[in-house]
């Protein structure tokens, strides 16, 4: 999927600490840090209702923006490492941004999409149970996915996709282990497996049998754990 375009104005502050912060939250804008791997941390401020239709736009995916300096010193590219909220007014409190470089490969997490109806959902009754909503990855800027996409189509009850099993990515390095489960299909709860109506039908009558029998009613060892 590729990456759609996205541009924020982004101004330098000189001042720090609460009292500048909420001097700028009252002119609605967002105090903002820029971080980079060759530069030292860089204070910032952004614009409250811009930076809001931006992550409206962004949606939760995994995007790069551009950063257009107010102050004729050029431009930068970043994603959004953390956005901070008030939990009681929900506004926005404080913005961190990553700065990349187009020609080295960067971490970062992307959240992950389910594509495809299971087989063991349309046929067997089961359900989709999602572990793993984001994967951490390795790439170049030019080659980040909006979303990692995982096709489940052949998914059957009682199966997970791993990471290791995703499709590759053009460009793209996993970093999350191989055997960490992603998504998989699971009994619909209140449907019985098959057999354990019988067995649970039989329980009283094991129960009950007399203690000389106990032995030759002693029941099979577990399921070794998968």
């Amino acid at each position: 999927m590729s990456q759609q375009k996205h541009t924020l104005n982004i101004s330098s502050r000189a001042s720090t600490g609460r009292s500048a912060s909420r001097r700028l939250r009252k002119a609605d804008r967002i105090p903002a840090i820029l971080y980079g791997k060759h530069t030292n941390p860089e204070t910032l401020s952004v614009d409250g209702p811009e930076f809001g239709r931006l992550l409206k736009a962004i949606g939760g995916s995994a995007t790069l923006i551009e950063l257009q300096r107010q102050d004729n010193k050029g431009t930068a590219l970043a994603f959004l490492q953390e956005v901070q909220r008030d939990p009681i007014t929900d506004k926005y409190l404080h913005v961190d941004l990553q700065e990349v470089k187009a020609d080295e490969k960067m971490e970062i997490r992307v959240r992950t999409t389910i594509v495809g109806e299971a087989y063991g959902v349309k046929t067997q009754g089961g359900v989709l149970e999602t572990s793993s909503f984001f994967l951490r990855v390795r790439c170049l800027p030019k080659d980040l996915p909006n979303v990692v996409q995982v096709d489940v189509t052949e998914l059957k009850l009682g199966e997970t996709i791993k990471v290791g099993d995703l499709k590759p990515v053009a460009g793209v390095e996993f970093l999350d282990q191989k055997n960490q489960p992603v998504v998989s299909c699971v009994q619909s709860q209140g449907e019985e497996a098959p057999g354990q109506g019988a067995a649970a039908a039989a329980a009283p009558a094991a129960a009950a049998a007399p203690a000389a029998d106990k032995k030759a009613a002693a029941p099979a060892a577990a399921p070794a754990k998968k």
